[in-house]
């Protein structure tokens, strides 16, 4: 029995070794993430997880990748358009892992390889347009560096989802010279309209003066219509309009007496 006793209290420590081992085989991973297992050196066919996985140590080695989308912050860079304009531009680049293998074994950093192409291809990019469309075209500029970028990155098992330009720093030269445009085209729109209601009013003056011209009472009614308006603001001084016709009869009778 003491032998037995004896035996047991040598194989305590051992168990108590096995039970720490197994513990630390014992790993649970999230829902949103996959483990990459490499297995003396070579990694397995298939991720493990997720929930309750177990890591024969120390042959194996584990490396866990996120598959949530990830908000990648673009610095700015300096950009030289077509149009030789020097500007300042950020970016946004939403990317996730769809293949977590190729994130593990053909990239380094996964992470950083995307934030540097994103940089690369920002410049490259943006160098082959003009100012007034970047202005203009910022969707179409980030669907298009969205497919760049998406191919650069689909080697490493990153899909990039969407690319946003953030913000574009312009020269104050630039700004001031953009405002003087703006408020020329304003003035033109300005006198365009000007023109054109000018225009119409003269088209309704004519109008009116040929109907007036059709019936001379017309013409009349109109005079008295006037000072009926000019009456009503109290005046002391009432100017009276002759006729037309008045004045040409006199002109005529002058002209005779001459």
């Amino acid at each position: 029995m003491e032998a037995l006793i004896a035996g047991m209290g040598c194989m305590g420590p051992f168990i108590l070794f096995i039970g720490i081992w197994v513990l630390s085989c014992i790993r649970v991973v999230n829902e949103y993430e996959r483990a990459v297992v490499f297995r003396l050196g070579k990694v397995l066919p298939q991720p493990k997880g997720p929930g309750l996985i177990v890591i024969f140590r120390p042959i194996d080695k584990a490396v866990v990748i996120s598959l949530r989308t990830v908000v990648l912050d673009v610095p700015s860079q300096d950009v030289i358009t077509r149009d030789n304009v020097t500007l300042k531009v950020s970016a946004v680049v939403y990317s996730k892992v769809v293949n977590p293998l190729q994130a593990v074994v053909g990239v380094e950093n996964y992470q950083w390889a995307t934030s540097q192409i994103s940089q690369t291809t920002l410049r490259s990019v943006l160098g082959e347009v003009t100012l007034d469309e970047l202005l203009a075209d910022r969707e179409k500029l980030s669907l298009r560096l969205r497919e760049i970028i998406d191919s650069a990155t689909e080697p490493w098992g990153v899909e990039v989802t969407a690319v946003e330009l953030k913000s574009v720093d312009l020269p104050e030269q630039i700004q001031r010279a953009m405002g003087k445009q703006a408020e020329a085209e304003r003035e033109k729109r300005a006198k365009i309209i000007a023109a054109e209601g000018e225009l119409m009013a003269s088209q309704q003056l004519l109008d009116a003066a040929n109907k007036l011209s059709e019936n001379p009472t017309a013409i009349q009614m109109r005079y008295l219509q006037t000072l009926t308006e000019i009456a009503v603001e109290k005046n002391s001084t009432i100017v009276f309009p002759l006729p037309m016709e008045f004045l040409k009869a006199f002109e005529k009778f002058v002209g005779k007496k001459d």
